[in-house]
């Protein structure tokens, strides 16, 4: 039997669902969306189509603002946040949780929403959206303690990656705002500007000072960057932007936290649980590895590479990918992928200029897996679908060497040495996670030291994490304050303690009292 769209997460259906939710996140016209504003849904500046990875589908216009727009923006954000911080923490801590309850009653809306925009599994969705409120309920419930006597920056600006609109921008939007901050965010360009309008429009509801604006990064960078409107930046992103940013901050002294990739890597030496390993790989490839904790770079002692190889074969051969959104009969469970799409065509399209690159530089390839015909419907647009590829003997002037691929492609680097091994996982200079699998736990102890990552996990697999684990990164993979519970806090607050990160010298600022 042909397989069908599920009539739950039908995009018409959705779209309506919003509609009835948020109504004023659209134009007159019922089509057009707008930006958040002065307080207020307004401007549909230069609409920019935007089409849905899973099949093509145009979802809508991204409403595009020039710099002009932006800055009056940047400028009314500024202004509420003095009235806001003069808020008492009660109040704040009040209309946060308000929010809290309108996006719990909004949860399935979102996850589906998120499947269309962005590519995610119905599963994936769900814990996007999920970690994003619970979180933000620990910190509603410690926020007292964590505060003390800090008070607020005053705005803080917020541009992030489309991989995790809610458990890392929203999350951290709201945070900021807890902590008597005003926000402003850029939506993501690349996806999921209709959940995120749905968030914010029951933010604003609430009596939040949030506001949200699209744009290209090119046009809006100086205002949401430089204006000296904005306190404190938060930044999630590749290096080449960081980079940009981090030089136009040292011109601007100011508050920030620059999150960037690197190549996390997973090193294996003198080890036997692979039915171990398999589950973690198996896991490795939620959301088809655009994450930016992603491992993609396995570094593995030579005489284990016939049971690592065994191992790697079986998982990788073992994963579904497909359309997200379909099911046999009406009344079916949305399947249980392992992903569907990357985030769009474009993407999928450098993944094979990287893994091409590879070959012809003189990698081997390892494993290339292929999309089955019955994940799909007949004839629909595949273009940003990639199954999983592995490559080895990776040589030094290919590019994927360097370079984090954000999507479905390992290397595995064959090493005779444990300084290889550490010299093969730190070649990014500086990662967000790494892990060693090793059934010596003190070489595993000692070896994890010489690591360049934040977090190296020890037969396990490490992740961006939240509430009270700190997180940060080394080197190029991250810049400025560190987050996470406390930190998070202290990040985008003033008090008599020094901040905690990975800072250039020469912006390393003194907290205020």
């Amino acid at each position: 039997m042909p397989k069908i769209i599920a009539p739950a997460v039908e995009f018409g259906l959705l779209l309506k669902q919003t509609k009835q939710a948020a109504p004023e996140i659209f134009a007159a016209d019922g089509t057009s969306f707008l930006n958040l504003l002065e307080g207020r849904w307004q401007e549909p500046g230069t609409p920019r189509p935007f089409v849905s990875p899973v099949d093509g589908t145009t979802l809508g216009a991204l409403p595009m603002l020039d710099q002009a727009t932006a800055l009056r923006a940047v400028r009314y954000a500024k202004g509420e946040a003095a009235a806001w911080a003069a808020t008492g923490l009660d109040e704040r801590r009040a209309k946060v949780q308000d929010c809290l309850a309108l996006l719990r009653t909004n949860t399935d809306l979102i996850a589906k929403l998120l499947m269309w925009e962005i590519g995610k599994t119905y599963k994936l969705g769900f814990v996007d959206i999920d970690r994003c409120i619970d979180g933000l309920q620990w910190y509603v419930d410690n926020i007292e303690r964590m505060l003390g006597a800090r008070t607020p920056l005053g705005l803080v600006s917020n541009i992030a990656s489309w991989n995790y609109p809610f458990s890392v921008l929203l999350h951290a939007v709201l945070v900021q705002v807890l902590c008597g901050n005003a926000s402003i965010a850029k939506t993501p360009t690349d996806g999921g500007f209709i959940s995120l309008s749905l968030a914010y429009a029951l933010a604003r509801r609430c009596g939040l000072p949030v506001t949200l604006v699209s744009g290209s990064g090119g046009e809006l960078s100086d205002v949401l960057v430089k204006n000296d409107a904005v306190d404190c930046l938060s930044f999630v992103g590749g290096r080449y932007n960081g980079r940009n940013i981090a030089d136009a901050l040292a011109q601007h002294q100011k508050r920030y936290m620059l999150e960037m990739e690197g190549v996390n890597a997973y090193g294996i030496w003198n080890f036997s649980d692979w039915n171990g390993l398999a589950d973690q790989l198996k896991k490795s490839y939620d959301y088809g590895k655009q994450r930016c904790t992603a491992y993609v770079r396995f570094v593995v002692e030579r005489r284990l590479f016939p049971p690592f190889l065994e191992t790697y074969w079986t998982v990788l051969h073992g994963l579904q990918v497909g359309n997200p959104t379909l099911v046999k009969h009406a009344e079916d469970q949305l399947p249980d992928l392992a992903f569907g799409p990357v985030i769009n065509a474009a993407q999928a399209q450098d993944l094979d200029r990287l893994y091409d690159n590879a070959l012809k530089t003189g990698a081997t390839p390892l494993l290339e897996c292929h999309l089955n015909d019955e994940l799909f419907l007949p004839g629909q647009d595949r273009s940003a679908y990639r199954a999983p590829r592995a490559l080895v003997n990776l040589p030094r002037q290919s590019e994927l060497y360097f370079k984090e691929p954000f999507g479905p492609i390992d290397s595995i680097v064959l090493v005779d040495r444990t300084e290889e091994l550490v010299g093969e996982m730190n070649i990014s200079n500086g990662a967000l996670v790494s892990a060693l699998a090793s059934d010596d736990l003190k070489w595993a102890g000692r070896t994890a030291r010489e690591v360049r990552a934040f977090k190296v996990g020890i037969n396990r697999m490490r992740s961006r994490g939240d509430r009270e684990e700190l997180f940060g990164g080394l080197g190029e993979s991250w810049k400025g304050a560190f987050v996470g519970g406390p930190l998070l806090v202290e990040a985008v607050t003033n008090g008599d303690k020094p901040l905690l990160g990975n800072f250039e010298d020469a912006l390393l600022l003194p907290e205020k009292t």
